[in-house]
């Protein structure tokens, strides 16, 4: 076994990031008084663009990237923090997460000047959300089957296929595709290439998915013979694996991946009490300290991105053990507390009940996006050398 590619170094976060905490703060208290919104710390939960570009005001997007594309050359401790503070506060940050979290760092390392130049500004803005365009209809979780297909023509490429799970495709600008544009040969991951698809002006087609909390998240978006500009082509043709990992990285890495549940996690021990018996005492500690565990291996993550490292491996254990995590809040919450959770289809109760309901119709999805399990433990041990 190939240990020594498996690290996580003990990771502090330097002085000055406590200020940017307490400002954080400061600023999420008055945001929530002003705004009202329903706590929740999953990041696909609350789409508010109006929060999004107050966020971009205080120059809380696209902290980390060059002042030049409208960045603040933050560290990513810093971002850290920020992101940290807002997942803890169930703030309504889905309108920007995708575009400052992955679509806006690939354009930075594979786009090209001119697409930098036009689309970065407008993220750090508060103006431009992104989608992702990977997944398809009838593949699962293979991503290289992708059967999407674009071929070169005169005005540029014809794309011809489907995305599926593409959320808020509907009410965002772009979303980055990957397509095939040549045969795989003996390498299935060859031959694929990244798009950028103005999903406002080009013409395609969005269906709406309905998940089981009748809320219209997920979409379709098909491509039918859709003409797009020759240099919407992100990166080199035929790199679009290397791309597309490279993506999947950051999407893997931050501390979304095990706080999409700490508002129920909360409500939990405000419903125990404070008197708690040994059973719920004994389970609240146990969830306390996986939380703190998984917290101190995220920030070492963080840290190793800084130090311009590629902890893949370690943010794949990160998302594996923290979709697992986040299981095991809802379970021991209906074994130490059992109230019936509410299943109302679109309710809007912030009680206990309330909160259970909803983070139950959720669950399955956790151990969707970003990778299944499956891929997780692949990617795991592949790293490992164990296959």
């Amino acid at each position: 076994m190939n240990t020594n590619s498996l690290r996580f170094p003990p990771s502090v976060l330097p002085p000055e990031t406590e200020n940017l905490r307490a400002d954080v703060r400061s600023f999420l208290s008055d945001a929530a008084t002003a705004d009202a919104w329903k706590s929740n710390s999953d990041f696909g939960t609350g789409f508010s663009p109006e929060f999004s570009r107050k966020l971009a005001e205080r120059g809380w997007i696209g902290m980390t990237w060059p002042r030049d594309y409208g960045g603040s050359e933050r560290s990513n401790l810093e971002r850290y923090v920020v992101t940290e503070e807002l997942l803890a506060a169930g703030a309504p940050v889905f309108a920007h997460w995708i575009a400052d979290r992955q679509s806006g760092p690939l354009l930075l390392r594979y786009g090209s000047e001119a697409q930098r130049r036009e689309i970065l500004p407008r993220i750090t803005a508060g103006e431009c959300f992104f989608s992702i365009g990977m997944s398809e209809p009838d593949s699962g979780s293979d991503l290289a089957s992708v059967r999407t297909k674009a071929e070169r023509v005169t005005a540029g490429w014809l794309l011809n296929g489907a995305k599926v799970w593409t959320s808020n495709a509907h009410v965002n600008h772009c979303m980055i595709t990957l397509a095939r544009t040549s045969e795989a040969g003996g390498d299935r991951h060859g031959g694929l290439s990244q798009f950028l698809i103005d999903l406002v002006h080009d013409d395609i087609e969005i269906n709406p998915i309905v998940n089981m909390l009748g809320a219209h998240e997920f979409n379709e978006v098909v491509l039918d013979e859709v003409t797009i500009p020759a240099d919407r082509l992100i990166g080199k043709e035929g790199e679009g694996w290397q791309q597309v990992t490279s993506e999947l990285a950051y999407e893997r890495s931050g501390p979304e991946r095990f706080l999409s549940n700490f508002h129920v996690f909360r409500a939990l021990i405000d419903a125990v009490g404070s008197e708690p018996n040994v059973q719920q005492e004994e389970a609240l500690g146990r969830l306390a300290g996986r939380a703190w565990t998984l917290r101190c291996m995220s920030l070492s993550v963080a840290a190793m991105l800084e130090a311009g490292e590629s902890p893949d491996i370690e943010a794949a254990i990160v998302k594996e053990l923290g979709n697992r995590f986040e299981r095991e809040i809802v379970e021991t919450a209906r074994q130490i507390c059992p109230i019936e959770p509410v299943f109302e289809i679109g309710n809007n109760q912030a009680d206990f009940a309330g909160l259970m309901g909803e983070a139950i119709l959720r669950q399955p999805s956790f151990t969707l996006r970003g990778g299944t399990t499956e891929i997780m433990r692949s990617i795991i041990s592949r790293g490992l050398g164990l296959r």
